[in-house]
C-alpha cells in the first residue's frame, strides 16, 4: 500500500508540472487519497507482558516493571513494518499500556485511534485488546463467560473481544479476539480441560454471531494455546463442511516455517496463533499477501511471531 502511495504522489507531481495544467485539477491530484476498496491489513500479535509486572532488572526483583524499552522497540520496529490498519494483540495492560502503544505507533505514522479493551478476569492484567484506523460501531466483548469444571466454577479467563469495524460505508468486519487458558499448570484445575470449555464458550459466541447475521465477515484471531489437531482448535472451528464453519489460514514466514511460538525453555517452535475466517470472509482475503512477519530481532520483542492478514473490503 505505501509502494502504491508513491507512486500515486509522483504521478501527481508530474502531472503538475505539464503546462497548462488546470488549477482544480492539480488540487485533486496533489492530495491522493486512499481508495474505499484498497486492501486492509490486520495484525494479530502477542506483545508478551506489555504491561506492569515483577521482572528482573540488572539482577535485582523490581515490582511493578514496565516492558523494558530493549523489548519494546524491536517490538514497535515489527509493527512499523507491517503497517497494520487494525491491530489485535494481547498480554497488554491496563488502557495507560494501550496508549502508550498507541502513541509509539502513531509517532512512526500509524495513527489507530478506535480502541477496544477486555480486561483478564484472573487479575493477571494480561488483557485483550485492539486498536483500529477505522471506526467501530458495535462493541459485544465479554468478560463475564464462565464454566463449571469438577464442580467449580471458572472464569474465562481473558474473556472475548468482540467489536464491528466499518471499514468503509458498504463494507463492515466483525473481529474477535482470543486468548485461551495457556498450558501452565494451575492448581484451580486441569488446564487442558479449561482451554477446552473457554474454547466451548466462544464457539457458542461465534454461533449466535452466524446464525443472526449468516453472511457476516467474521475473523477470529487468537493465540489459543494448542496445536490445529487438538479439541480446542476443532472446537473454534465448528463442524467442517457446515455453513458455519471457520477455516484457518495456513500462514508461513519467508521461509516457509509456520511456527508462530517459541518456548526457550523446552526449546520447542510450535503454532499456537490462528486466524479463522468465516464464509462470508472467505472470497475477501489476499492469501498471497497474509504471511507470518519475521525480522531478526523478533525474539526480542516477544516470544510470539504476528499474524499478517490482507483483507479487501468489498462483498464477494
Amino acid at each position: 500500500m505505501i509502494l502504491r502511495k508513491a507512486a500515486l504522489i509522483s504521478q501527481a507531481v508530474f502531472f503538475l508540472s505539464l503546462p497548462g495544467f488546470p488549477v482544480h485539477a492539480q488540487e485533486s491530484q496533489a492530495k491522493p487519497e486512499v481508495e474505499e476498496t484498497d486492501p486492509v491489513t490486520l495484525v494479530f500479535y502477542n506483545l508478551k507482558n506489555y504491561l506492569a509486572m515483577e521482572r528482573r532488572l540488572n539482577g535485582e526483583i523490581v515490582e511493578a516493571a514496565p516492558k523494558p524499552e530493549s523489548e519494546i522497540a524491536p517490538l514497535i520496529e515489527g509493527l512499523l513494518a507491517m503497517a497494520p490498519d487494525i491491530l489485535g494483540v494481547c498480554e497488554i495492560g491496563d488502557e495507560s499500556f494501550v496508549k502508550d502503544l498507541q502513541s509509539r505507533l502513531k509517532a512512526g505514522g500509524i495513527d489507530l485511534p478506535h480502541t477496544e479493551i477486555v480486561t483478564d478476569s484472573a487479575g493477571w492484567n494480561r488483557n485483550l485488546a485492539l486498536l483500529s484506523r477505522f471506526p467501530i460501531i458495535a462493541r459485544q466483548s465479554r468478560d463475564d463467560y464462565t464454566y463449571v469444571l469438577d464442580g467449580t466454577k471458572h472464569a474465562f479467563q481473558r474473556g472475548i473481544l468482540d467489536v464491528k469495524l466499518a471499514i468503509n460505508p458498504q463494507y463492515h468486519l466483525r473481529y474477535l479476539g482470543l486468548h485461551l487458558k495457556s498450558k501452565r499448570e494451575v492448581p484451580e484445575g486441569d488446564e487442558t480441560l479449561m482451554r477446552l470449555n473457554e474454547a466451548r464458550l466462544a464457539r457458542q459466541h461465534i454461533d449466535r454471531i452466524l446464525e443472526a447475521e449468516p453472511g457476516t465477515n467474521l475473523i477470529v484471531a487468537g493465540d489459543l494455546n494448542d496445536l490445529r489437531i487438538e479439541a480446542p482448535v476443532k472446537t473454534l472451528q465448528g463442524s467442517f463442511g457446515q455453513p458455519d464453519y471457520l477455516s484457518s489460514l495456513t500462514l508461513s514466514d519467508q521461509f516457509g516455517f509456520h511456527w508462530t511460538h517459541y518456548w526457550s525453555f523446552a526449546d520447542s517452535y510450535s503454532r499456537f496463533d490462528y486466524a479463522l475466517y468465516s464464509e462470508g470472509l472467505s472470497n475477501e482475503i489476499n492469501r498471497d499477501q497474509c504471511r507470518i512477519h519475521h525480522w531478526p530481532d523478533w525474539d526480542k520483542a516477544s516470544d510470539h511471531r504476528p499474524l499478517v492478514i490482507s483483507i479487501t473490503p468489498v462483498d464477494k
